[in-house]
C-alpha cells in the first residue's frame, strides 16, 4: 500500500487531462478524494506505529547498484505523510473556490500539485537514499511549475527560477553526500547506514558527506543565507504558498536533518552547524518580517524565522548523542520533542494565515498593509481566523503555539548546561538571541492581524468594496485554526500518537522497546523561567508594536534589494555572460565546424586510449578466409562509397549511398543473419525514399573549388575516423579479456525469455532498456523533424497548402504509372501480411516488432507512391504522432508492469497455454513490449514521411 500511496497521485495527474470535456464541475472536486483517502489511510496506521510495528515494503529496481524502491513507514515518516496528505486535502478544497475554472489553467495546476504531493510522499517514505534524491529533485521541479503557475508575470518566472536553481544546487550537493555515505557504508539504505554509524565516523569522508547533505537540507528549508528564494516564491498562487511553504516543501530539509540525526548527531560540527544556522535564521527572519509592507512577504519571512526555530531545536536535540547515560541524553531530547510539536503547530497556524492572506487579496484585491485596515467588521470570520492563527504564531495561550514556544524556551535554557564542548560560557547567548527573536515574532504577528483588520477603513485606496469571503474559502482556514485551539487545550492528543513515535524514529537506539520518552505537554508548570520569558516577550513586544508606527518603518517601501539578492542576481548575470561568450567561440553556425569538433574529439579520445592501453591485439589470425564472392561484394560496396563524393547530381549520390546499404544487406545474408538482413534492406529502402523526398528541397548540386586549407582538415578527419573505427572493430574482436556474451544469449534465450530467435529476445528482453530508449530517441527525432519543417511555414499556411502558394513543395509523392498502381494493390497486401507474420513469429523465428513495423511502413509508403498520400490518409485516418505516443506508452507500461509482481523493471514472463482451436500455445509478455515497439516505429516512420512529403 505504501507504493500505491506514492503512485496514486501520479496516476491521477496522468488522468486529469481526460477531464477536459467535463466543464460542469471544478477539476478540484475530482482531485480532492485522493489526498483525503490517503490521509485517512495514514491515520489508520497510527496505532500500529505506536505499538512499534513499522511498515516496510520493497520493490526490486536496480539490485546490482544497491538501488531498490524500499519504503519505510515509522513514526517520523508517518507524521510527515499526515501533514502532506492532510494539508493537501485542505489546500485543494481551498483552491476550488480560490481559482476560477474559466480563467485559470486549473488542470495544469492540479497536475503539478498531485505530482508534488506524490514526490513529497516519496521523500518521506523512501529508505533508499538514491530514491529519496530522485523524489527530492522532483519536488524542486514541480514546485518550479507551481510557483510559475502565473507564468505571464515576470516576477513569477523570476521567483520560480530562483527557487529551483538554489534548491537544485543544494540537491546536487546532497547527492554527492549520499554517494560518499555509500562509499563508506556500501549501502544506500538509511537503516543499514544507521546500523554502521560506529564504523563510519572513523572515515575521512564522514565530515565532507555531512557538510554536503546539510547544504541540501539548508537550501530546501530556506536557512540563512540560502533563504532568499522563499520571499520571491510568494508570487505563486496562495494555495501553493499555503501548501509548499507551510507544511511540505520547506519541511523537507527539516525531515532530512531529523532522519539523518542518528548518523551525524554525535559530531560537534553537526551540533554547531544545525543549531547556529537555525538560530541565525530565526533571528534574521523575524527581524526582516517586521519591515514588510506586503502580507505575503511578511508571512514569507515569518516562515523563514519559524523554520530556523525548528532547525535550531533539532540541532540542540542532537546534544543528547554526546552522552552515554540515558538520563543525561533524555535531558536534551526535549528540544527534539519541541521541534516535532512546533513543526505540527507551524503547519496549522501558518497554513491558516496564508489562506487568510489569500482571502484578503481575493476579496480586497491588495495585500499592501498601507492600504488595509478596518476590515474587522466587514470580514468578521476572516478576522477571527487571523487572530487565532497570529496569536498561536506569537506563542500566546490558549493556543498550541504557546506550548511549543514554552518548550523552545526550555530547550534553549537546558543547553546552558552543556559543557562537553568547552563552550558553556557562550551558551548563554542562545537563550538571549532566542528571546529577542521571539519578541520580533510577537511584533510581526500583531502587525499581521491588527494592521490588517483594525484601525480605519481606507476605501479610497482599495479597488473593490471589502466583504466577507464565501463559505468555501473559509472552511479550510477555519478547520486549521481550530486545530490550533484543540492541540492547545488537549496537547496530549499528539504527545503519544505522533510526537513519541517520531522521537522513537530519531533516537531509535536510546531506549529499549518497552521504554518511552514520557512526552507530556501541559499548560502550567508553575512560575518557571519559561513563563517569565514569555511575559517578557509580551511586554517588550507590545511596547515595540505600540511604537512601531512612530519609528516610521511601515512608511518605508522595502523591496528586498539586499546584498544576498544582489549577489544572486550578479552571479547569474556573470554566468550567463560568460557562458554566452564561451559558447559564441565555438557555436559559429557552421555545421562543418560542429562535425569537425565532434569527429576530431572522437579520433583523439579513442585513439589516445587505444595507444595508451596495454595488451591490445588486432587478432587478424582468427578470422576466416575471405571467399571470392565476399570479396566482390566488399569491392562493390567500397566503389559505391568512393563514388558518392564524386557524384555530379544528388540523385546519383543517393543511389550510390543506397548501393552501399544493399551490399551490407548481402553480407548479412551470406553470414546467415536473416533478421539483420531484413532490417537493413527495409531501412535502406525507406532511407532512399526519405533522401529523395528531402532532395526536392535542396538546391542543385554544384562543384565548388575550395582552398587546400579548407579541404585538408576534411581529409584528415575522414581518414582519421575511418582508421579509428577500423582499429576499434579489430581490437574489439581480438583483445576482449572476457568470454563472448553471445554464448550466454544462445544458451539462455529460451530458458529465461521463452524465445528461440536470439536477436529478438535480445531486443525485447535482455537489452530491452536499449530498445526502449532507442524508440524514445526515434520519437524525439520525428517530432524534431515535424517542428523544423513546420517552423518554416508562413503564419496561417499549412504545409499541405504551401505548394499552392509557391512555397517550395514542387510535386506530390505520387506516381502516374498504371502498371505500378495495378501491381501495388497486390504487393501492398502481401507486404502487410508478411509484416504481420514477422511481428507474431519474431519471438521464435526471424522477425519481430521492429522489422514488422518497417515492413508495414514500406507498404504504406508504396501506397503513398502509387496512389498519393491522400489515399493513405483516407485508408488509415490516424495521427501518426499519436500512434508513436501510444506505442511508447504500451512499451513503458509493459516494462513497469513487472513492479506489480515484485520483479525489476522490464522483467518478462512466458508460459504455455491450451487455447481453443490453436491448442498448446506459448504466450509471452515480451509480445506486448514488441507491440509498443511496432507502433512506435510505424508512427515515427510515417510521421517523418508525411512531414517531409508535405502532407503533415
Amino acid at each position: 500500500m505504501l507504493h500505491a500511496a506514492i503512485l496514486i497521485p501520479f496516476l491521477l495527474a496522468v488522468l486529469i487531462p481526460l477531464t477536459k470535456g467535463i466543464s460542469r464541475f471544478h477539476t478540484g472536486w475530482t482531485v480532492l478524494p485522493v489526498p483525503t483517502a490517503l490521509f485517512l489511510y495514514f491515520l489508520t496506521r497510527i496505532s500500529n506505529i505506536q505499538a512499534g510495528n513499522d511498515t516496510m515494503s520493497t520493490i526490486s529496481w536496480m539490485p546490482l547498484l544497491g538501488i531498490d524502491i524500499t519504503l519505510h513507514l515509522d513514526g517520523l515518516s508517518l507524521l510527515f505523510a499526515l501533514l502532506i496528505t492532510g494539508m493537501g486535502a485542505l489546500v485543494i478544497l481551498y483552491s476550488i473556490y480560490y481559482l476560477n475554472k474559466r480563467t485559470e489553467a486549473i488542470r495544469h495546476f492540479y497536475i503539478y500539485l498531485l505530482m508534488f504531493m506524490g514526490a513529497m510522499l516519496g521523500v518521506v517514505l523512501s529508505d533508499n537514499l538514491m530514491v529519496l534524491y530522485g523524489f527530492w529533485e522532483l519536488t524542486s521541479i514541480t514546485s518550479f511549475l507551481l510557483i510559475a503557475f502565473w507564468h505571464r508575470r515576470e516576477r513569477s518566472r523570476y521567483g520560480a527560477l530562483k527557487s529551483m536553481l538554489i534548491t537544485v544546487f543544494g540537491g546536487l550537493a546532497m547527492f554527492a553526500g549520499f554517494n560518499l555515505l555509500y562509499v563508506m557504508s556500501g549501502t544506500y539504505s538509511i537503516r543499514e547506514i544507521i546500523a554502521q554509524v560506529g564504523l563510519l565516523t572513523e572515515s575521512p569522508l564522514f565530515i565532507p558527506a555531512m557538510l554536503l547533505i546539510l547544504l541540501g537540507a539548508f537550501t530546501k528549508s530556506a536557512q540563512f543565507p540560502f533563504h532568499i528564494w522563499l520571499p520571491d516564491a510568494m508570487e505563486a498562487p496562495t494555495p501553493v504558498s499555503a501548501y509548499l511553504h507551510s507544511a511540505t516543501m520547506v519541511k523537507a530539509g527539516l525531515y532530512l536533518v531529523a532522519r539523518l540525526s542518528p548518523v551525524f548527531a554525535g559530531q560537534s560540527e553537526w551540533f554547531w552547524l544545525v543549531s547556529l544556522s537555525g538560530l541565525v535564521t530565526l533571528f534574521y527572519g523575524s527581524f526582516k518580517a517586521i519591515k514588510q509592507t506586503d502580507l505575503k512577504a511578511l508571512l514569507a519571512y515569518s516562515t523563514i524565522s519559524q523554520l530556523g526555530l525548528i532547525m535550531c531545536l533539532l540541532g540542540l536535540g542532537s546534544a543528547s548523542a554526546f552522552f552515554s547515560g540515558t538520563e543525561e541524553s533524555l535531558f536534551y531530547t526535549t528540544a527534539t520533542a519541541a521541534a516535532i510539536f512546533h513543526l505540527i503547530n507551524h503547519a496549522v497556524f501558518k497554513g491558516s494565515l496564508f489562506m487568510v492572506v489569500g482571502i484578503v487579496d481575493h476579496e480586497v484585491n491588495t495585500r499592501d498593509l498601507r492600504k488595509l485596515g478596518g476590515l474587522m467588521s466587514l470580514m468578521p470570520v476572516t478576522f477571527s481566523v487571523a487572530l487565532m492563527g497570529a496569536f498561536s504564531m506569537a506563542g500566546l495561550p490558549p493556543f498550541s503555539g504557546f506550548l511549543s514556544k514554552e518548550m523552545f524556551f526550555t530547550a534553549v535554557l537546558n543547553i546552558r548546561e552543556l559543557d562537553v564542548l568547552n563552550t558553556q560560557s557562550w551558551m548563554i547567548l542562545i537563550p538571549v538571541i532566542a528571546w529577542i527573536a521571539s519578541v520580533f515574532t510577537f511584533v510581526y504577528s500583531m502587525i499581521l492581524v491588527f494592521k490588517t483588520f483594525t484601525g480605519k477603513l481606507q476605501p479610497e485606496k482599495l479597488d473593490k468594496i471589502p466583504h466577507e469571503a464565501p463559505l468555501g474559502l473559509l472552511i479550510s482556514p477555519v478547520l486549521l485554526v481550530s486545530l490550533a485551539v484543540v492541540f492547545g487545550l488537549f496537547p496530549d492528543l499528539l504527545s503519544y500518537s505522533l510526537i513519541e513515535p517520531a522521537m522513537g524514529s530519531i533516537y531509535n537506539e536510546l531506549l529499549s522497546p518497552v521504554e518511552t520518552f514520557g512526552v507530556s505537554i501541559h499548560f502550567w508548570h508553575g512560575w518557571t523561567p519559561e513563563i517569565f520569558m514569555t511575559l517578557g516577550v509580551i511586554a517588550a513586544g507590545t511596547l515595540l508594536y505600540r511604537r512601531y508606527t512612530r519609528l516610521r518603518i511601515l512608511d518605508r517601501e522595502w523591496n528586498g534589494s539586499n546584498f544576498l539578492n544582489l549577489l544572486y542576481d550578479g552571479s547569474l548575470q556573470v554566468l550567463e555572460r560568460g557562458s554566452n561568450r564561451f559558447t559564441n567561440l565555438y557555436m559559429t553556425g557552421s555545421n562543418r565546424h560542429y562535425l569537425l569538433y565532434i569527429f576530431g574529439f572522437f579520433v583523439i579520445a579513442l585513439g589516445s586510449v587505444m595507444l595508451g592501453t596495454q595488451g591490445i591485439s588486432l587478432g587478424m589470425s582468427h578470422y576466416a578466409p575471405l571467399a571470392f564472392y565476399e570479396a566482390v561484394i566488399v569491392v562493390v560496396m567500397l566503389l559505391a562509397a568512393f563514388a558518392v563524393p564524386f557524384a555530379k547530381s544528388r540523385v546519383n549520390a543517393i543511389l550510390f549511398t543506397g548501393a552501399v546499404g544493399y551490399m551490407v544487406t548481402l553480407l548479412f545474408v551470406i553470414f546467415r543473419a536473416p533478421d539483420l538482413a531484413l532490417t537493413q534492406m527495409i531501412v535502406e529502402t525507406v532511407s532512399v525514399i526519405l533522401f529523395l523526398l528531402c532532395f526536392k528541397y535542396l538546391p542543385k548540386l554544384k562543384k565548388e573549388k575550395e582552398s587546400l586549407s579548407f579541404r585538408l582538415p576534411n581529409l584528415i578527419i575522414a581518414v582519421g575516423v575511418g582508421i579509428t573505427m577500423t582499429l576499434i572493430a579489430l581490437a574489439a574482436m581480438g583483445s576482449s579479456p572476457f568470454a563472448p556474451i553471445s554464448e550466454f544469449f544462445l544458451k539462455e534465450s529460451y530458458s529465461l525469455a521463452g524465445g528461440k530467435n536470439v536477436v529478438n529476445v535480445i531486443l525485447v528482453d535482455f537489452r530491452g532498456f536499449d530498445t526502449l530508449f532507442e524508440i524514445m530517441v526515434l520519437a524525439i527525432a520525428s517530432l524534431g523533424i515535424y517542428a523544423l519543417i513546420n517552423l518554416k511555414m508562413e503564419p496561417g499556411i499549412s504545409p499541405a497548402n504551401k505548394n499552392k502558394k509557391g512555397g517550395g513543395i514542387a510535386f506530390p509523392l505520387r506516381s502516374n504509372d498504371v502498371i505500378l498502381r495495378t501491381l501495388s494493390k497486390v504487393i501492398i497486401i502481401v507486404i502487410l501480411t508478411f509484416s504481420m507474420y514477422l511481428f507474431f513469429a519474431g519471438h521464435n523465428n526471424p522477425g519481430g516488432g521492429f522489422i514488422g513495423a518497417l515492413m508495414t511502413s514500406a507498404a504504406l509508403i508504396l501506397m503513398a507512391i502509387s496512389f498519393g498520400m491522400d489515399t493513405v490518409r483516407k485508408v488509415l485516418p490516424v495521427n501518426y504522432r499519436m500512434i508513436t505516443a501510444v506505442g511508447l506508452l504500451i512499451a513503458i507500461l509493459t516494462a513497469a508492469g513487472s513492479f506489480v509482481f515484485g520483479a525489476p523493471f522490464l522483467s518478462h514472463a512466458f508460459g504455455h497455454f491450451d487455447l481453443p482451436i490453436m491448442g498448446d500455445t506459448e504466450l509471452a509478455t515480451a509480445v506486448l513490449f514488441d507491440l509498443g515497439v511496432y507502433l512506435a516505429v510505424v508512427g515515427v516512420t510515417m510521421s517523418i514521411i508525411f512531414t517531409i512529403g508535405g502532407d503533415e
